[in-house]
């Protein structure tokens, strides 16, 4: 299972915005001038966080998700006012613990699926209780 390490979610604080550059077209292989590719500076805010009210920021701990592109230590946008549906990575409180895995909503069947196959699907049983906090919109790492 893949616990996060609040008990409570971090409510996202918009103030200024901070710019930063923004380049297309940069290469993963032959290198080439970047200054050749500056589009324009972004607000990340701006391209993280559609709805600030309802959003705020998780981090992760643990591996279940790691292929999803969700690695432990990494910091999750976790968006309140988007509908959790089938297929999408959510943050859920099962059972009063906090968990990040994919929505499984098919054929009257509800759980929560790894993205790891060393980590099993948690699948609802009679009694226990799944809240669902918001939906994952984007993953911050470092290296």
């Amino acid at each position: 299972m893949l616990i996060l390490d609040y008990n409570q979610p971090v409510p996202v604080q918009i103030g200024q915005p901070i710019f930063v550059p923004l380049y297309s077209g940069v290469r993963a292989g032959f290198p080439s001038p970047a200054d050749d590719f500056l589009l324009k500076r972004i607000d990340l805010s701006d391209e993280l966080i559609k709805h600030p009210e309802a959003t705020f920021l998780m981090r992760i701990k643990g591996h279940s998700m790691a292929m999803a592109g969700i690695d432990d230590r990494d910091i999750v946008v976790v968006d309140k006012a988007i509908t959790p549906e089938h297929g999408k990575i959510v943050i859920a409180c099962v059972d009063g613990e906090f968990t990040c895995k994919q929505l499984y909503l098919q054929d009257g069947v509800t759980k929560l699926r790894a993205a790891n196959p060393d980590y099993a699907d948690l699948v609802f049983k009679d009694g226990q209780t799944l809240e669902v906090w918001g939906v994952v919109t984007s993953c911050i790492k470092q290296f």
